[in-house]
């Protein structure tokens, strides 16, 4: 069998799984965020919070939790890393230092899972435990629960009510990610990736040295790692290392992991506005702009011109030879697409093209099918500027799903929209303008410009994956990072909020014969028009000064 055709049925092998899941996932997502009932251990939380399960919250008071909940996270994870040094289970190694202890309290608790460390050198068990699986679990129930607050205030009508976020917040961790998580695991142990809570071992000799491994709970880690699309690695290799990720099996599976709650959570939509076809017509633009960026990475790394290249049947630098070209492909663009940022390949190693791919991939703002929860709001969002831009075409106010999107909620959807580039292109622009942050390039020209780029392009959407080219673990890039990461997570969720309130607010318009039908294909083909266009006219000069520069260049 050809590298080719097993891309190929990799591929087809991963798209019917998702099929056989997205109906019965999302039909009992739709189930936990409409029920009125609590499981016993649920009951058990809201008493330790001291929180009233059952109390409406307007949005205000909805963002008001997010922010609080994500504030303390942030406090605990710093000081857990800042301690470290005189915990127990610390394999001996040193508190972090606070820049990078800021860092990666931002980066974990806003689902980025940016890791300017490694990960088996710097983090013991607790910190690893205690500290980030706990966030990996509680930053994805957190973009899930603002995702089903935005479709309240699309279902709703009259009223300023969105829910209330710490049920949100429990029933998406006990009731979703647990369960699914903890099946994941006995899978991926089952595969060969570790489970333990093992100390430091000499594996060998190597060049008159030794080389030290640390054991941990990598499987467990591992799985909600992909499932929550959070990114960070137990080890610096991340999915590339053979402890997380050993066999083209297990490679497989944790793109599906990445894939399952995003594309399933679009039937979630469906069911809770009333009409399933309008959740078809999301997963429609989600599904067709991922299939068209893997084919189109498959493209390019197996086509790219050179006799190197040819002799080895595509361009194998930085890709593992247990997964190939085709599953690598699928794999970097599955995790840039959404905001996992988790990687068994090295982006920087691939094409010039092959890693603009990957930065696109994160500048359309990861929702085809984007992250848990983030990638179901992010295109909410576009489908109300696409029903703007219609509805400017044709002279008719534009609707969406029985709501008017008027002057302030195209405001809000505006101020979405614009808020991530503006981080990803003034930090970027800074840190070529200063002396200080080019030193730690790797590369010049074209791809030490790509570097930077998609570091801060990765930071402030809240993707995680690195360009594997660039020395971050500094001052300069620890706290720039970790402010457009914790920016790029927090200011859109105020304006996702302030427009379910808006929506929640109104009450429904009827639909007449002018009413644009968004449960169309027509609709899905201008929703994505709508996305790449965007997108084009917002990054198109940087991408021009970095991966197309190269890519035309090679």
């Amino acid at each position: 069998m050809g590298p080719v055709l097993a891309g190929v049925l990799q591929l087809l092998a991963l798209i019917a799984a998702l099929a056989l899941a997205h109906k019965p996932l999302g039909t009992y997502m739709a189930k936990i965020y409409t029920s009125d009932k609590h499981w016993r251990v649920e009951k058990w939380i809201y008493k330790a919070i001291g929180a009233d399960p059952d109390t409406e919250m307007r949005w205000p008071a909805y963002l008001r939790g997010v922010l609080a909940f994500s504030a303390v996270g942030v406090l605990f994870l710093y000081l857990l890393q800042r301690l470290q040094g005189v915990l127990p289970g610390s394999l001996g190694f040193a508190s972090i230092d606070p820049d990078q202890a800021f860092n990666t309290a931002a980066s974990f608790v806003s689902n980025t899972n940016w890791q300017s460390y490694y990960g088996e050198q710097a983090m013991g068990h607790v910190v690893q435990t205690a500290g980030l699986a706990v966030q990996n679990f509680v930053s994805a129930a957190v973009g899930m629960a603002v995702a089903v607050a935005l479709v309240r205030g699309f279902a709703r009508s009259r009223t300023g009510g969105l829910g209330n976020f710490w049920a949100d917040l429990v029933r998406g961790v006990v009731r979703v990610l647990v369960p699914i998580a903890v099946v994941g695991a006995l899978v991926l142990v089952a595969c060969g990736v570790i489970q333990n809570f093992s100390g430091i071992h000499e594996v060998g000799q190597f060049m008159g040295g030794s080389q030290q491994w640390n054991g941990g709970a990598v499987a467990s880690q591992e799985a909600i790692k992909e499932l929550g699309t959070n990114g960070g690695g137990y080890f610096n290799a991340n999915s590339a290392h053979p402890f997380e990720n050993p066999t083209p099996f297990s490679n497989l599976f944790e793109i599906f992991l990445i894939l399952l709650i995003p594309f399933s959570i679009t039937r979630t939509f469906g069911i809770m506005v009333g009409s399933v076809k309008q959740g078809y017509a999301i997963l429609a633009t989600m599904a067709t702009i991922w299939v068209g960026f893997v084919a189109l990475m498959m493209w390019t790394e197996f086509s790219h011109h050179g006799p190197a290249f040819e002799a080895a049947g595509g361009a194998t630098e930085g890709k593992e030879v247990r997964f190939g070209i085709g599953a690598s492909s699928i794999f970097a663009v599955s995790t840039t697409l959404t905001s996992t940022g988790a990687v068994d390949s090295f982006h920087s190693s691939f094409t010039g093209l092959g890693g603009g791919i990957t930065l696109l991939g994160m500048m359309l703002g990861e929702i085809a099918p984007g992250g848990v929860g983030s990638g179901l709001y992010g295109m909410l969002i576009m489908a109300v500027i696409a029903v703007f831009i219609a509805g400017l075409m044709v002279g008719r106010t534009p609707e969406y799903l029985g709501k008017k999107i008027g002057s302030r909620e195209i405001k809000l959807a505006a101020c979405y929209i614009l808020i991530t580039p503006a981080l990803v292109l003034v930090f970027t622009a800074f840190a070529m303008a200063l002396p200080t942050p080019a030193n730690s390039m790797t590369n010049s020209g074209a791809h030490g410009f790509s570097e930077i780029l998609y570091a801060y392009t990765s930071g402030a959407n809240n993707n995680g994956s690195a360009f594997a080219g660039l020395n971050a673990d500094t001052q300069w890039f620890n706290t720039t990072i970790g402010l457009a990461m914790l920016l790029g997570r927090f200011l859109p969720m105020v304006f996702v909020l302030a427009l379910a309130g808006s929506l929640a607010e109104q009450k429904p318009v009827p639909a007449t014969a002018g009413t644009l039908r968004t449960d169309k294909p027509l609709y899905a083909g201008l929703l994505a028009g709508t996305i790449i266009i965007i997108t084009g006219l917002t990054y198109f000069p940087a991408l021009a000064l970095g991966p197309l520069a190269e890519g035309l260049a090679g």
